[in-house]
């Protein structure tokens, strides 16, 4: 798989140097709705999500990211959609976005980004789908298959955090979490590492 770094390894010397990275304290404004896009950001650690308001004024999650390119659609738009906000302390690299496109004309880098955004799009494919189950143990293990490896995740962030990913409170993750355990489902060997039993 293609990880943000070795993605923006890729990057060509002059995408590379017109780059900067910026830290972020948790709760700033990485880029607000309805502003031009300048830049393509990538998370290299913390969390940044994608927000926007409904109508009923509650906060709609777009899109999270614990690490790689985030707003990934803005790269061809006259204004953001969303606003992007830091949910932790956070540090991101910008790539001017004229850099960026430039970048695009290089067989390498356009290679390695189409396979990093074809990825991007089978996670989001398995997120939907995982949203569409109905119960907490489906949900559960749905995340377990895609997200892991051999039946087995390593989570690395709290499972508040998760329960939030998979639109769950965090009592009913708790409650399906200990159910499972419980009928010999799933099994949790060290704190954080959840592997299901088949």
């Amino acid at each position: 798989m293609l990880t943000p770094e070795k993605l923006l390894s890729a990057l060509p010397a002059e995408a590379l140097k017109a780059a900067s990275e910026r830290d972020l304290a948790k709760g700033t404004l990485l880029f607000a709705q309805g502003a031009r896009p300048k830049a393509m950001h990538c998370v290299l650690y913390g969390e940044i999500r994608l927000v926007r308001t409904s109508s009923a004024g509650a906060d709609i999650i777009l899109q999270r990211s614990r690490g790689g390119f985030i707003a990934e659609a803005s790269l061809d738009q006259a204004s953001y959609h969303c606003n992007a906000v830091a949910i932790e302390r956070s540090r991101v690299v910008a790539i001017p976005r004229d850099a960026f496109q430039r970048a695009l004309a290089t067989a390498h880098f356009r290679d390695a980004w189409i396979g990093y955004v074809s990825a991007e799009l089978r996670r989001a494919r398995a997120q939907s789908e995982r949203l569409m189950l109905r119960t907490a143990r489906e949900r559960i293990s749905h995340f377990i298959e895609t997200e892991g490896r051999n039946d087995a995740v390593k989570l690395d962030y709290t499972k508040k955090a998760w329960a939030a990913e998979l639109g769950l409170t965090h009592e009913a993750l708790y409650r399906a979490l200990a159910s499972m355990i419980a009928a010999g489902e799933l099994f949790e060997p060290r704190p954080g590492l959840l592997s299901l039993v088949k």
